[in-house]
């Protein structure tokens, strides 16, 4: 597979099963082959991602020093501010800093385990100087949450499994939504060498739900027959990738594939992109005990999800 296709999840929703069985199998040939696809037909009002874009963009435009009484670093709730991430640091080669800011938030319902809530439940946090951000994006997380659980179920579909196979496992699951900006290189300068807006990696978890916006500077994945590709993009849809974790899940049947945001370029010095990318986990004390033949390719260990993430988490924290 030599690009990455485009899936309407509208039969998945509303069609009988024989259209939800012709979803799946699009599906599993899609992560099976590239790792990623392109959804339509999600059900998600685009007027809720204009809304989260346009108070995010009031809180990246505050001063500095208004915005460092927010700082955190990879992993935390708060502002990231550009320096704190190289996420070229997970495929181990040493990169400059991603050219981005970032506004995270994610799972925030403690399970009363303290190595869990330190972790992945922390209390979010706010800017009251944008007091809307906190309703807009506490509503787009329950919707994510809500789409995330109906991808693995398809996902389970698609593998001819019991709709519940991964879902049972995510009954308080950890995520993460990150608000991302990318400045222009009118503000930024010339890119060093190697440096991107995002650097090639994988992601670490289940799914990964992505709205981002069209540019020059955009996502490329990798094809083993092409290289490097840019991901299509399509008015009003989701770019949709599997993680690590759910890739180790299905025994190696489905990739968790690298992909990168190229740096700003010279011939558009003003483009300004902000994406909204929610990274799916499952509970953070489940053991995941990879599908064996013929569903997956070979068994393999069984982790925690907790320490397989929490690992590659790490190497990508520079700040």
């Amino acid at each position: 597979m030599k690009a990455v296709p485009i899936v309407d999840l509208a039969p998945w929703f509303s069609g009988d099963e024989r259209d939800r069985a012709a979803v799946a199998e699009s599906v599993d040939a899609a992560l099976g082959e590239i790792g990623f696809l392109v959804v339509t037909g999600h059900g998600v009002p685009r007027a809720d991602r204009d809304a989260i874009r346009a108070a995010a963009a009031r809180f990246f435009a505050l001063p500095e020093d208004a915005k460092r009484r927010y700082a955190a670093t990879v992993g935390e709730r708060g502002w990231l501010p550009p320096g704190v991430e190289a996420n070229g640091y997970a495929e181990g080669t040493e990169t400059p800093p991603d050219l981005k800011e970032t506004f995270a938030t994610g799972a925030d319902r403690p399970v009363g385990d303290p190595l869990f809530d330190a972790e992945w439940f922390l209390p979010n946090v706010w800017p009251a100087e944008v007091p809307e951000l906190e309703p807009l994006v506490t509503a787009y997380l329950a919707r994510m949450k809500a789409l995330s659980d109906e991808l693995l179920v398809l996902c389970a579909t698609a593998l001819g499994l019991p709709e519940d196979f991964f879902t049972a496992r995510a009954a308080h699951p950890s995520f993460t939504f990150n608000i991302n900006r990318y400045p222009p290189m009118s503000q930024l300068g010339q890119p060093e060498p190697g440096q991107f807006r995002i650097g090639p990696h994988t992601d670490f978890g289940t799914v990964t739900v992505l709205d981002r916006q069209d540019g020059v500077g955009g996502l490329q994945v990798y094809s083993d027959e092409a290289g490097w590709v840019d991901a299509p993009w399509v008015e009003d849809s989701f770019t949709i990738n599997v993680g690590d974790l759910l890739a180790h899940w299905t025994g190696g049947r489905w990739k968790s594939n690298r992909h990168r945001v190229l740096p700003p370029d010279a011939s558009a010095p003003d483009e300004e992109l902000m994406s909204l990318v929610f990274f799916y986990e499952c509970d953070p004390g489940a053991r995941i005990e990879p599908l064996g033949p013929p569903v997956g390719r070979a068994a393999g260990e069984t982790v925690r999800a907790h320490d397989f993430i929490m690992e590659r988490l790490d190497a990508i924290t520079i700040a």
